[in-house]
């Protein structure tokens, strides 16, 4: 799945001369957590953030006065003196999945699409990375997650897959861990139906083992040291 499917068009912009106040504004009617920053022709030039318009703020622990006085000041302001310059972004024709290690990697909650140009043509932000997943695993439809131990060899998962179409079972997704110790994994298939109880005697019957889903997340989890 590619940049382009996913990325928001209806873009809602600012030039960098735009005051914090009106960003601000902006910013909370419209619902956003960020607001482009493009030159007069449309290139991007910067990123303005909900945590940036924060933490231009006067501290609170001014007095009303003087948090009243400095706040004026501050809000009259330009975007441009806030904003990230040259801020991290892609292009339409990256993936969903670049992109997602993208944002872990730069820590950001959105990155602009630009063109080979440099103008503006979209942003992906982490709500439509929700999206875009939602509907690629079909959690979105009612069904169920097994969490299938399985030995670390090859044919595991064709085995898997055969018995849940013996059982006329829709698939939604599989997942797999990639870390579980160095003879097993953990295999994580989504069915469309609540009915399961067939397939959870044949996986069993064949060897494999089911644990819970939650308890393996469970076990996942940093230990406390005593």
């Amino acid at each position: 799945m590619f940049v382009s499917e996913r990325m928001s068009k209806d873009l809602i912009t600012a030039g960098p001369d735009m005051t914090i106040f009106e960003a601000r504004k902006i910013m909370t009617e419209k619902g956003i957590r960020h607001l482009p920053i493009i030159d007069g022709v449309g290139k991007l030039i910067g990123i303005v953030t909900d945590r940036d318009v924060r933490d231009a703020m006067p501290s609170t622990l001014l007095k009303k006065a003087d948090y009243d006085i400095t706040l004026g000041k501050i809000m009259n302001f330009p975007v441009g003196d806030i904003m990230t310059k040259n801020p991290t972004s892609i292009y339409a024709y990256y993936t969903i999945q670049d992109s997602l290690l993208m944002m872990q990697k730069k820590k950001v909650g959105a990155l602009p699409v630009i063109d080979q140009e440099g103008y503006l043509k979209g942003i992906l932000s982490v709500r439509d990375l929700l999206k875009a997943f939602v509907s690629v695993l079909n959690i979105d439809e009612p069904g169920c997650l097994l969490c299938i131990i399985v030995k670390e060899k090859t044919g595991q998962m064709k085995k898997i897959v055969d018995i849940i179409t013996e059982e006329k079972i829709s698939l939604g997704s599989v997942l797999v861990a990639r870390v579980w110790d160095k003879e097993k994994r953990a295999i994580f298939p989504y069915l469309l139906t609540n009915n399961v109880i067939n397939v959870k005697k044949k996986l069993i019957a064949n060897g494999f083992e089911l644990i819970d889903p939650m308890k393996w997340y469970l076990e996942q989890l940093p230990q406390k040291r005593e």
